[in-house]
């Protein structure tokens, strides 16, 4: 998902570094030999990290931008950490790779999670209390040492500025900025961060959640993972559920986060239902829903 280029990149960032199978065949010969010889396939090209999957039961991430590299040896540091405390599947490292071959980052082999994310697979409204029950067991202090973000756990109001000129470009193109959407927004930046420095995944959005009919399955994508403000990773709840008595079910569920925070967490939905709409419009239809549903969904909860 977009992160800190909102002011000036309209769609998707281009891969500083291009990828196919050959290439991922031969950094695993050169490192991992005994997994060259299984089927690969380009599975997902993202904002930052290509996956490929590599035989039945893993996959490769490996960074297509310089940025991406940074979060991979994050994901390597702090993911077997994850790994052992969360209710849900979560794909720590199982192998590391290392530059090679003129590719110029880290790279890790993990787990295969068997799912689909869930924007095409909704998850069902039992499982908000399985979705509180995670977030209980990752929002948990943190060390001195854990990762800083500058676009993740952090004030709103930091955040404000560079929105503002994808809201107004939002705000032109659809009749997605209403009163109610810049009521919420407004209100959000005056809130006060009012609980302590928490771990949090950083970017749990609809496509770094798994399901498998229905039923949560697994959550990926860890390299946005840091401590601060809980909000942003709790917008989740909008990200999620369709159904409102399911957003409901979840926020009464989770009961650690006070009434401060849900608002905050409300003005992190408008963020992302901004970035994923505006960015999305550009070259991403599947962003533009997901901006899209974020959007009514709020609408929906006044």
């Amino acid at each position: 998902m977009p992160t800190g280029d909102e002011s000036t990149t309209a769609g998707t960032p281009a891969s500083e570094y291009e990828l196919d199978a050959d290439a991922v065949r031969a950094l695993l010969a050169e490192q991992h030999s005994d997994l060259a010889d299984l089927p690969i396939t380009l599975f997902d090209v993202g904002w930052d990290n290509y996956t490929f999957r590599l035989g039945g039961d893993l996959a490769v991430r490996l960074p297509r931008r310089e940025i991406g590299g940074m979060l991979i040896a994050r994901e390597q540091r702090w993911l077997p950490y994850f790994a052992r405390r969360a209710t849900l599947f979560i794909p720590a490292p199982v192998r590391i790779g290392t530059p090679a071959l003129d590719y110029p980052w880290g790279w890790s082999v993990v787990p295969w999670i068997e799912g689909t994310t869930a924007y095409l697979d909704q998850p069902n409204d039992d499982q908000a209390l399985v979705l509180a029950k995670f977030l209980a067991a990752i929002h948990t202090p943190a060390p001195d040492d854990a990762p800083f973000n500058d676009v993740r756990g952090v004030l709103l109001l930091e955040r404000s500025a560079p929105l503002e000129e994808r809201m107004a470009r939002t705000k032109s193109t659809s009749n997605f900025i209403t009163p109610l959407v810049e009521r919420i927004w407004r209100e959000a930046l005056e809130v006060p961060i009012d609980m302590p420095r928490l771990w949090l995944h950083g970017d749990l959005h609809a496509r770094n959640v798994l399901c498998k009919d229905g039923k949560l399955a697994g959550v990926i994508d860890w390299g946005d993972m840091t401590a601060g403000d809980i909000a942003s990773d709790l917008s989740c709840v909008w990200h999620l559920f369709q159904s409102k008595s399911a957003r409901r079910a979840l926020i009464e569920a989770y009961e650690q986060p006070t009434e401060a925070t849900w608002l905050r967490a409300k003005g992190w939905a408008v963020l992302f239902a901004v970035l994923l709409y505006d960015t999305g419009r550009v070259d991403n239809p599947q962003h533009q829903k997901m901006g899209e549903r974020l959007f009514a969904r709020l609408e929906e909860d006044a």
